[in-house]
């Protein structure tokens, strides 16, 4: 072993690590089952045992190693909260069916774009007006990257890291800067030449993921083409990349793009991270989850506790540690009371305890059908109409301001609850804080669903297209309705629904910030006011409620100012990324259990870590 690139990487003595196993390692080293013979020994030419550490993780380089163990070895010496990958080893399954309890073949597929003369036309430069495709370049890029990992489900990794890494030839780190200044995709191109002076002359992509909340279509697509640009420039003569095989989407990408698959396999060490690809199953039902019963479900499985699906359709799960049983439904506890959720769940009652509380609560009435509506909505002004029971933003109508127009919002509301609520049309961004255990752990921002013209296609299929990539992102929860309210929306911004945006016009569709009907969230936990902090944990304990999230208006996350609209007793957990409101929530029912580590962490409430 006369070379290692690592920063870190444990070095632990054979006898010690191998313990019991000492009888099963042959003469060159390599572990051997019994009654097999060990390989010859081979010498790789250049530097061996090359390891990377990209942050997240290391990258183990396997075909600098000639002693299966020593893979083994740093494989073992995986760090908490990281996902070492090891590739181009030769005979991994060798490795993997002497380590059985230990490793695992990653289910992923490797495919191989190739560069240079043979660079098929189809990965050209491609451009999205307004975005920039640019290396990352300080510890603001980097928690901006960590927030699209965290978003996307993927490990994380500490900011230093990141930033030293890409200040190095070894690595090619890229993000996507919107014109507003939001990082909203990443790429990471690894040399490995640079590396480890590749004798292939490749190179290999990481960690591509965009936002989908922010991202313009063709953001991923755009990072890789200019990756692709970038290696080409360096004279390298392809890039590799592992995706997993349930991934159809970016393989049929992939494929149309011209990579090739190649039969290159990855080996990974069984960890949390990793659960779900190398457990025989997950629990019976758990496919059928929501994406906001999913995040619960894996939250407590990666803390070993033991979870049942007694209702995929209804999002409930049975969870059990040691003597402890809680069965939840999504967000929803047997911790929280009766009483406690059937305040949240009329938002009458809601608003009466919060005004006791000293809570400021927009003015509003109950609807009786007669002459005193109409003197509240001429002594307010405009005024929102809503069910005084429901979810989802059914039934619910933004900007009255006539006779006629609040008659039919009423009428539509009782469509949903015999019971509606008039309350004055406050200005403000619409801001959604989870409170747990009295806490503030997360806030976002909802916007309502926009669209983005490019020239080409119609309102109505730019609509289509949005609703897909908001369906994909949110597993199927977020979908714009072409309905009466969308097509309002649009003629008020005085189009049809078949005019062809110019490129680069924004346009909004919906009124509401709803995510079911294709709003999008933006977090700004980092950014909120302690003042509405304070407020925010007042409400939670004048409702007595362990678990809640709380709808505002506000002028600006970061200014005092702020209104209550109404609070929810069994908010999405999910979409709050990289807020750990999962992890918060599994405290709170199992305070014994302690989640993963994590590489990095957002800022909390008003920027503090």
């Amino acid at each position: 072993m006369n070379e290692t690139l690592a920063t870190g990487t444990a070095r632990t003595d054979r006898e010690r690590v191998l313990g019991r196993r000492r009888e099963r390692i042959g003469p060159g080293g390599d572990p051997v089952a019994p009654g097999t013979a060990p390989e010859p020994r081979r010498e790789p030419a250049g530097p061996s045992d090359v390891v990377l550490d990209c942050g997240w993780g290391r990258l183990v380089f396997g075909q600098t190693f000639h002693e299966q163990i020593a893979v083994a070895q740093v494989l073992r010496s995986e760090a908490a909260g990281a996902r070492d990958i090891c590739i181009y080893l030769r005979d991994p399954h060798v490795l993997v069916s002497r380590l059985p309890d230990e490793l695992f073949i990653d289910p992923s597929l490797t495919y191989r774009l190739p560069l240079g003369e043979r660079r098929p036309e189809a990965t050209g430069r491609m451009e999205i007006p307004g975005l920039v495709v640019r290396p990352l370049r300080d510890a603001d890029d980097a928690d901006a990257v960590n927030r699209i990992y965290a978003r996307n489900g993927m490990v994380t990794a500490p900011v230093e890291v990141l930033v030293d890494n890409a200040g190095t030839d070894r690595f090619l780190h890229l993000v996507a800067e919107a014109s507003t200044g939001e990082i909203v995709g990443t790429i990471t191109g690894v040399d490995h030449v640079a590396v480890f002076g590749d004798r292939e002359n490749g190179a290999s992509l990481w960690c591509l993921t965009v936002d989908f909340n922010t991202a313009p279509p063709g953001t991923g697509q755009a990072l890789l083409t200019e990756l692709a640009d970038r290696l080409d420039e360096r004279g390298r003569a392809f890039v590799d990349l592992s995706v997993l095989a349930e991934n159809s989407g970016a393989i049929r990408l992939y494929e149309r793009l011209g990579f090739h698959r190649t039969g290159t396999l990855c080996v990974k060490r069984k960890n949390p991270i990793n659960e779900r690809l190398f457990l025989p199953s997950a629990p019976a039902g758990y496919d059928e989850l929501n994406p906001y019963a999913k995040i619960v479900a894996d939250e407590a499985m990666r803390r070993g506790i033991r979870v049942e699906v007694t209702d995929a359709h209804w999002g409930e799960l049975r969870l059990t540690n040691g003597g402890r049983t809680i069965v939840t439904r999504e967000s929803l506890s047997e911790l929280t009371s009766a009483v406690a959720m059937s305040r949240c769940d009329d938002k009458r009652v809601t608003r009466r305890i919060l005004t006791e509380a000293g809570v400021s609560v927009p003015r509003g009435r109950t609807a009786t059908g007669d002459a005193d509506d109409l003197a509240f909505l001429t002594d307010v002004g405009p005024v929102v109409v809503k069910p005084a029971r429901g979810e989802q933003g059914n039934g619910i109508t933004v900007g009255v301001r006539t006779a006629e127009a609040l008659t039919a919002a009423v009428e539509l509301a009782r469509r949903f609850c015999p019971d509606v609520l008039i309350e004055e049309l406050r200005a403000g961004e619409d801001l959604r804080v989870i409170v747990i255990d009295h806490e503030v752990v997360a806030a976002a921002v909802r916007r309502p669903a926009q669209i983005t013209g490019d020239g080409v296609h119609d309102i109505t299929e730019l609509i289509a297209r949005q609703s897909r990539r908001r369906a994909a992102a949110t597993g199927g929860e977020s979908r714009i309705p072409v309905d009466e309210m969308t097509r309002e929306v649009v003629a008020e911004a005085g189009h049809r629904m078949d005019d062809v945006l110019p490129e680069g016009r924004v346009l909004a569709v919906r009124r509401t910030a709803n995510l079911h009907t294709g709003g999008t969230i933006h977090d700004v936990t980092a950014e909120l006011h302690p003042t509405i902090a304070t407020a925010c944990v007042a409400a939670s304990r004048a409702l007595d409620i362990p678990v809640t999230g709380l709808d505002l208006l506000v002028p600006a996350p970061d200014q005092p100012e702020h209104v209550f609209i109404e609070a929810n007793e069994r908010p999405g957990l999910a979409n709050h990324e990289p807020q750990p409101t999962a992890e918060r929530f599994v405290d709170l029912l199992f305070p014994g259990t302690r989640a993963p580590q994590r590489l990095w962490s957002p800022a909390g409430p008003g920027g503090v870590a």
